[in-house]
């Protein structure tokens, strides 16, 4: 048998190598067909991304953060802390310096007649222990000797009231002033009583009327009163 040279047996090798490959390739051509690739029209869409959601660092948004509220040792809530504020308070007013009835004694002083007018002082007195005041009009009627009241309420004259303070023992006086009813021809009735209420109280006195005969109705019937003045009008 004749050995063969080395170069020999490698262009040999080399041979059956390429018909090995080419019979592969033959085959996989052949049964193995891959899908021809087929054009899609219209623009590629970008590709998205799908992001993960984000991690929590732990710290509550302040905006989902309960409001504190009151608590035993805990934080007080402003809103519905109580009002710890100091309240301003006012020192009561000072006590009323006005007479009242219960202070006073009412007396009808003398008459004194002029220009066919009759005029009398309505006295009041301060009897009680402190300094009080009157001011403005008395409140006054005549009665019969049942209580019922003679005639329409006195009128009141014009005039400016004054603060008129009494101490103890001092008195005020206002004028109580009608037509002579022999010279007016008004109706008469003679009272038994002068009914008379300080200013802006409600509880009257009486006093004895003494007077005589006084206008009820009719003609110039009417009776005035003035403001308080110091003194008792004699």
């Amino acid at each position: 048998m004749a050995n063969s040279s080395p170069a020999r047996r490698r262009g040999t090798l080399l041979v059956g190598s390429a018909a090995v490959l080419g019979f592969l390739t033959a085959c996989g051509n052949g049964d193995v067909g891959a899908a021809p690739a087929k054009t899609v029209s219209g623009s590629a869409a970008p590709a998205t991304e799908t992001s993960a959601p984000a991690e929590s660092t732990g710290s509550p948004d302040p905006a989902d953060t309960p409001s504190p509220v009151t608590q035993s040792g805990g934080t007080t809530n402003p809103s519905s802390a109580p009002d710890t504020a100091t309240k301003t308070v006012k020192p009561d007013s000072a006590k009323s310096t006005r007479c009242h009835t219960s202070e006073l004694r009412a007396a009808v002083g003398r008459n004194d007649p002029g220009a066919g007018q009759e005029n009398f002082p309505v006295v009041l007195t301060n009897k009680s222990s402190r300094t009080c005041t009157l001011r403005g009009y008395p409140g006054a009627a005549f009665v019969n000797a049942s209580g019922t009241q003679l005639g329409p309420d006195p009128q009141r004259t014009s005039g400016s009231p004054v603060t008129v303070t009494l101490r103890p023992g001092q008195s005020a006086w206002a004028g109580l002033t009608f037509s002579n009813p022999q010279i007016s021809g008004a109706k008469t009735a003679k009272p038994a009583s002068l009914v008379i209420t300080p200013p802006d109280e409600r509880d009257p006195l009486k006093v004895t009327w003494t007077g005589g005969a006084v206008p009820v109705s009719g003609n110039s019937s009417s009776v005035r009163l003035t403001v308080f003045a110091p003194g008792s009008g004699a």
